[in-house]
């Protein structure tokens, strides 16, 4: 088992199934250069903890600072990565440097890289391209000594299809790409990662020794884990608290809607490394056990991603066709048609067929069809 542990309130990497520790070896190798670095994983999977120890493992004597990008707005986000000069806008009453000035000779983690705006993705990019940041109000350009590594649980690729993200930007950041496997895929990790939250929370809870038994040690490795090492710690936490005598039982843990208990009860009398499949939902039912799990998390302009994953889904079933597209949606054509250009499916091509029409209209005029428009004579 490969363990590296961080500062208390940063965690630790456990990695003990043979995919991640050939994983930590790749991370360990990246981090010795000074390449850009793209984390890739879902929520929960830890791609901040591997930010850390990238920077850990990293030559750089600065400091390290996370951002969330989805946790700004718009109109702040720009002066926050970039800093500002006093009176760049209404409020500002002094200079500030911005996180990468911050950063400074350290390492910069941009967290949820795929919600900026595609305004400041051009400055990002022309920032990593030339090393130098320029406050919003100012003219003079900063030199910077900064190692950025991002993170996204989004595909960027699909993003950039749908010209919702940059292809250079993505180059750009991609030079050395991780892909954190989620936790249902590295069973191996979930038993050392569980003791190690169980030793974390029994200290806090003054318990002393806390016990798994077998059986709650195959509802673990039974559970699909849609929240990964996130909600295996909470899980963890929650047992400690309700458990008894210092045991903890399989109905000590209060699993997430999004995989019904039934699932978990099956896997209890399965061997420990079998994971049974599980039981079967009505799609809605999965679908409004999602939504619950993304109100909880505060995910950042949810109604707009949802909207677009359902706007890009029916469109992609129907392959291109806007009256199928409609169709399954429920909506009317002239509906569907203001839904595509919202999301970059369909150009705004009104000009284009209105000059059609009267091209049409004026050659059918020709031809006889119809009387030509008389224009009004002003007297």
């Amino acid at each position: 088992m490969a363990t590296t542990t961080l500062p208390r309130s940063e965690g630790a990497l456990i990695f003990h199934d043979p995919r991640s520790v050939a994983l930590l070896e790749d991370i360990e190798r990246v981090a010795q250069t000074e390449a850009t670095v793209l984390v890739v994983g879902e929520t929960g999977t830890g791609k901040e903890l591997v930010a850390r120890h990238i920077h850990k493992c990293s030559r750089r004597s600065g400091p390290f600072l996370a951002v969330n990008c989805g946790a700004f707005s718009e109109t702040l986000i720009d002066a926050e990565l970039f800093g500002h000069e006093m009176g760049a806008f209404t409020g500002a009453g002094q200079a500030r440097a911005g996180w990468f000035e911050a950063a400074n000779g350290g390492t910069l983690f941009l967290d949820e890289i795929g919600d900026l705006p595609l305004a400041l993705q051009v400055k990002l990019l022309r920032v990593l391209q030339e090393r130098q940041v320029v406050r919003l109000g100012s003219r003079r350009a900063i030199p910077l000594d900064v190692r950025l590594v991002a993170a996204t649980n989004v595909d960027l690729r699909r993003a950039v299809e749908a010209r919702h993200f940059r292809a250079d930007l993505y180059y750009r950041l991609s030079v050395a790409a991780i892909e954190l496997p989620p936790l249902r895929e590295r069973t191996g990790d979930i038993l050392p990662l569980a003791r190690h939250f169980m030793s974390v929370y029994a200290g806090k809870l003054l318990l002393k020794g806390p016990v798994l038994p077998p059986e709650a040690q195959g509802a673990l490795l039974a559970y699909g884990w849609p929240g990964n090492i996130r909600e295996l710690e909470n899980v963890i936490h929650y047992a400690l608290i309700v458990c008894k005598d210092g045991v903890v039982r399989a109905s000590d843990f209060r699993f997430s809607l999004l995989l019904p208990f039934s699932t978990v009860v099956a896997g209890l009398a399965a061997p420990a490394t079998q994971v049974t499949e599980p039981s079967p939902v009505a799609p809605l039912d999965l679908l409004a056990q999602a939504l619950q799990l993304l109100l909880e998390q505060r995910q950042p302009r949810l109604f707009e991603r949802i909207e677009s994953l359902l706007v890009h889904g029916a469109f992609s079933h129907s392959r291109d066709n806007q009256v199928q597209a409609a169709k399954l949606l429920g909506v009317t054509r002239n509906t569907l048609r203001t839904l595509l250009k919202r999301h970059g499916l369909l150009r705004d091509d009104t000009a284009v067929e209105l000059r059609a029409n009267a091209t049409a209209v004026d050659a059918a005029a020709r031809q006889g069809y119809i009387a030509p428009q008389v224009q009004p004579t002003h007297i």
